[in-house]
Parts: structure tokens; sequence; C-alpha cells
């Protein structure tokens, strides 16, 4: 007899332990289980996985999950297996043997979630294993990169729609937190909605305070605020290399800090994340590698150093601070060459076309790819030896990549991060009487069979700093042993790896064929411009409110001041005290004892240009002593 189906509210309890969905999640869940294309919009931190994640475990099939981001994919597939659903995913740094495997499981219906990377789906070998699969559901996390007007434009996310036609019934759920009305429109036409449907929420959260400073000496700054505002907190950086310096001076000054950037390996990153959510360190700085899927409730302080190229990204990292309720501080730090380097990313994003012409000549030089060459074919690419190789800058060799991507000649994957792993492929009986010749083996076959279960049925992610450390034996023996394993086929051991990757769609062009659309050049680099503008915008001293400055981009227009900005703020001082309640706040404060200016403008809460003002006034009319060390004393009381 068939056993009675769940409820998605006794789903939610049974696999997620929840009582109750959160605003916006049961609104699109009775949508998509109605069998309607739905456009969730969803702040950071708004449990968007569950959107699609519960009304698949209500569905006979699979969901077909798409989302650029593979360190997110693994996360949420062990999030599930460790709930005892079955999931699983592919991207571009697996075997060939593990694809098989993973076809295999999602064709015969013992998997629930299947993962992937966008450009999966140029692939027409995973297209004809798809076409096998019972899909239920076709989900597109972070959905504005389907946009050509989004901030994240990622050509391989127009693939989506042409899956459609092998589905006809069914529905996608696309999910984003971030998009303006022309990105939200232009998604639901990109992914061929069969009529608009979308479910959003505000974009509003009342628990931040929104703050611009305006410094020359950022870091100072940092310090400052970190000692005034307590709790955990997040510091974003552009740079890798400053990440570990401004760490350092953190460090330094008794704030305890780490940094993190996606150069770093899987166990460094895992190590570091883990010593910040269990408090071990109070700040991560970081590049905005850190933040997808790390859900800590109690981020009092997100503090930008560099300022962001739009507000979708600054709105996005900023959502990682008050996710408990509680008041948080987002600060942007502001200097007078910000608005030159951030026009500067705009000419570093969009090089001349001879230059996009050079990089994709060498690149296939570099990879060894002949004109006529290349077709459905993938190469190793190893990036920074490219660029030290010819002498190439950086920042704009990668913009070049991209917009060589865009155009369709190549697909640039970045840095794959692949961890070890190992599957066992032959039956426990076969393992007693093996004849290796690596001093050691023995014991790392054992150690193997002691710390990892699973190794018979499936690839395992292994560490072999971890086996090491259980055996004593060196990393390279180790590494030498599952190798002879690996060709005495006993197993098969994947080593660690990370690269980038190049994947030819179409045949090597020559150069002078080479051309660049409108939409993906000129288009792409006005809107870029436009964001640019937006956040230069933002950050200005004269705005009426932060909040709803930042509201207004994301087409929510009529909201009120948000009154907790600094803006805000400032404003409230300036209308709630005359010049003599800012005269007699200095004179009091004076006659205790001499002061430094800074500490006038800290502890008074008057605007600045007025404190200072009020200094002068106060200096020339010879109520302040002015002391030769940039102190004041108050000689006289008023008058």
């Amino acid at each position: 007899m068939p056993s009675k189906k769940l409820s998605i509210n006794q789903i939610l309890k049974k696999y997620w332990g929840y009582d109750a969905f959160r605003p916006l999640q049961d609104d699109i869940i009775q949508s998509v289980l109605s069998g309607q294309d739905t456009l969730g919009l969803m702040p950071t931190g708004g449990g968007k996985s569950i959107t699609f994640q519960v009304p698949t475990m209500a569905m006979d099939g699979l969901a077909l999950v798409v989302t650029p981001i593979i360190s997110l994919m693994k996360d949420q597939v062990d999030n599930l297996l460790m709930r005892n659903i079955k999931a699983t995913y592919l991207h571009a740094g697996l075997t060939m043997a593990e694809v098989r495997r993973t076809y295999e499981k999602c064709m015969y219906g013992n998997c629930k979630f299947l993962y992937i990377s966008p450009e999966r789906l140029a692939s027409q070998s995973f297209i004809d294993h798809l076409k096998q699969m019972p899909v239920c559901l076709i989900v597109v996390d972070e959905a504005h990169c389907i946009s050509q007007w989004g901030y994240d434009f990622r050509p391989s996310f127009l693939n989506i729609a042409s899956v459609r036609k092998h589905f006809p019934e069914v529905p996608v759920l696309a999910l984003t937190a971030t998009a303006t009305p022309m990105v939200v429109t232009d998604i639901m036409q990109r992914l061929e909605f069969k009529k608009p449907n979308v479910f959003s929420k505000s974009f509003a959260r009342d628990n931040l305070s929104y703050v611009v400073r305006h410094t020359s000496e950022k870091v100072a700054e940092l310090v400052h605020i970190l000692q005034r505002v307590p709790g955990t907190a997040i510091v974003y950086v552009r740079s890798r290399r400053r990440t570990k310096l401004i760490s350092d001076e953190l460090n330094h000054r008794g704030i305890p800090s780490d940094y993190y950037h996606a150069g770093l390996s899987i166990e460094e990153k895992v190590d570091k994340q883990n010593k910040w959510k269990n408090n071990e360190i109070r700040v991560v700085v970081a590049t905005n590698a850190f933040g997808m899927g790390i859900d800590k409730p109690d981020v009092r302080v997100v503090v930008h150093i560099d300022v962001p190229n739009s507000l979708e990204e600054y709105y996005q990292e900023a959502g990682r601070a008050g996710r408990d309720g509680k008041r948080s501080y987002v600060v942007l730090l502001v200097s007078t060459t910000d608005s030159r380097s951030l026009h500067r990313h705009i000419t570093d994003a969009f090089p001349p076309r001879d230059f996009l012409r050079s990089v994709y000549e060498r690149a296939c030089n570099f990879i060894h790819v002949a004109v006529g060459e290349g077709y459905d074919r993938q190469y190793d690419f190893n990036f920074n030896l490219f660029c030290r190789t010819f002498n190439l800058p950086v920042l704009p060799t990668h913009s070049a990549l991209n917009i060589l991507t865009r155009s369709g000649y190549i697909n640039f994957i970045e840095e794959v991060d692949a961890q070890s792993r190992v599957m066992i492929l032959v039956g426990k009986d076969a393992l007693y009487n093996i004849h290796t010749t690596t001093p050691g083996a023995d014991q790392v076959l054992q150690a193997l069979l002691r710390i990892y279960t699973g190794l018979f049925a499936d690839y395992v992610f292994i560490n072999e700093d971890v086996i090491s450390y259980r055996t004593g034996i060196d990393r390279e023996t180790i590494y030498t042993a599952l190798l002879e394993y690996t060709r005495l086929h006993i197993l098969h051991y994947v080593p660690h790896k990370r690269t980038p990757f190049i994947y030819f769609p179409t045949s090597r062009e020559e150069v002078r064929y080479l051309r660049f659309p409108k939409p993906v050049y000129e288009d792409l680099m006005e809107r870029m411009r436009e964001r640019v503008e937006a956040v230069l915008a933002y950050t200005s001293p004269h705005l009426q409110c932060r909040e709803a400055t930042l509201l207004a981009y994301f087409g929510e227009t009529n909201h009120a001041p948000c009154g907790h900005c600094d803006a805000c703020i400032e404003r409230r001082k300036r209308s709630d005290h005359t010049s003599t309640d800012v005269q007699e706040g200095i004179l009091y404060m004076a006659a205790l004892k001499p002061r430094h200016l800074q500490e006038f403008l800290d502890t008074l809460a008057f605007p600045k240009d007025e404190i200072t003002a009020a200094v002068a006034f106060l200096t020339d009319e010879g109520y302040l002593n002015h002391l030769p060390d940039d102190t004041y004393q108050n000689p006289t009381p008023l008058k």
C-alpha cells in the first residue's frame, strides 16, 4: 500500500525542524506546486533554498538546480545529505567516472536534487542524459546572472531557456536577492515565463543602520569603528593581498582577526570559516569570495574599505549583517580617490577591442589550440602563468576573457577548487592480499578505511593532512601510495586540484573574424557606468536618507526616511539644536580638561562641520586657548 504523502508543513518540520515558513516562502512554494513559473526576490538570509527544496520533496521526480557558485553547490548538497535527502552535483572539477555515476543516480530515481553549474548546459552529452531524468522543477539560483542588465551577467545562463523545450510542463523557479525593476523583467523574458509572476519582499532591513564615512585614513577609521561597535564583523576589500595586511594590522591593535580570499585551499577556507563562526576570531577581512552560504546571524557590523562597483553588490554583502534582527551597522569608507578608482574599473572591465583580439590569440596559443580546432573541448588554463608569460595586465586580461565568453568564442570558467576524493573499486575481500612497492601504503589504506565511510559506494572527499596526522606518514608518501593503488585498480584517487578552465563552444576563429556585439560591449559598458554613478550618488554627504536612496535604486520609491542611517541622524542633529548649544557643549568639555579637536568631534552629538566652526569661533573670540599640541582649553567663562 503506498505511503501517504506529507504536507509541505510536515516536510518542513521533518527535514528542517521548523514549525512555520518565513514570510514569502509559503507563497512561493504554493505557486511552484500549482505549476506556475515563479520569480522570488528574497534578500540575503531570507531562506531561498527552502522555497525549492520543500516543494521538490512534495513532488515526484528531481529538481534541476542551476547555480554559478560551486562552493555553495557543495555546501547545499552536504546539507541535504545530512538530512537524509538524496542530492548530488556536477561541475567542471569532476572526473568522467564521477560524472557517469551521477548520471546513473539521477536517471534511475536515486536522487531528488541535481545541482549543476550553468556551463554544463552547453554540453550535448549532458542534455542527452538530462532528457532521461524525471525532472519536476527547474531552479535558477542567482537568477540576476541571466540578465545583461544585471551586475553579474553570465552568458552561460542564457542556455537555461533552451532546456525548457525538453520539459514543457515543468515550472521554473528563479531566485535572486538583488534585482532592479529592469532586471526583474529581463529575467522573466530570458527564462520564457508563460506569464509574469513575481513574489518580492521589501529590500528594507529595519535593524540595519547604513553609514558612510569620508576619511583619508581608512584603516585607522576601521579600527575606530571596531573599537566602538562590539561583536562579530566582516570587512570587505578588493585585493587578496590587502586582506592579510589589514588582518595583521587589526591583530596588532588587539582585535582578533583573520583573512579570507578565493586563493586559499579548501582546508584553509573551512578552518577560517569555522573559527569565525565559533567566535574564536572576531573579524574576517575578506574579498567578496566570503559570505555566500555563510549564515552567521550575529554579525554586528559589515565594513567596506573599498567602494564596490554596484549597489547590488553592496546590498548583498551588507545583508550579511544582523540576520538575528538585532541592531547592526553597515559602514562604507570613502576617500577622495575612490571616484577616480571606480571610473578606472570601467576602463579595466572594457579594454579596447584590439586588446580583446590579442588576448584571444595568445590564450589559444598558450593552450595549443590551432585555428579550426578546440570545438566542444575543455582545457586547463593557468591564468596567472598566462599573464606572466605574455606580460599582460591582470584586470584587463581577466575582463577580456569574460567579454570573449559573452561574445560566444570561449567559456572562461573561474577557479574550480576540487578537494581530493577516493572511491574503492574492489570488494572488501580483495583488500587483504595487495602487493605494493610504496612503504607505508598498507597503513594509508587502513587509515582510509578507519577514517572515512561510504568508500565502496561512491567518491568520498578526503584530507591528506588528516591521514598524515593519524599515521605519521608524510603527504608525499600518502600521495604516492594512493596513486599506486589507483594504477592497481584497487581504488580511484582524484588529487586536489585548483585551476581555471577554458571551454570552446565553437572552433578557434581567425582573429580578423572576431566581432564583439553592441549588447555585450557598448551596452554593458554604459550600464556599468550607470551603476558606478549610482554608487557615487549613494556616498554623497548631502543625502536625505541612505536607506531610502538604496531602496529607490531597487524600485521602492515611496519609502520614508529610515531615521537611523547617518544621513537621517545628521539631519535630526541639525534640526534639534542651536549654535549656542554647540558652543556650550564645547566649553563644558574644555573646562574639565584640555582636549584634542577629535575628542569634541567624537563626543558631541552635533554635526562635525558645526563643531569645527564653533571651535574656530570660540578660539578667535578668546573663549578657548589653542595650545601648540593641537589641544584646546577654556581660560574664561562664557560671557
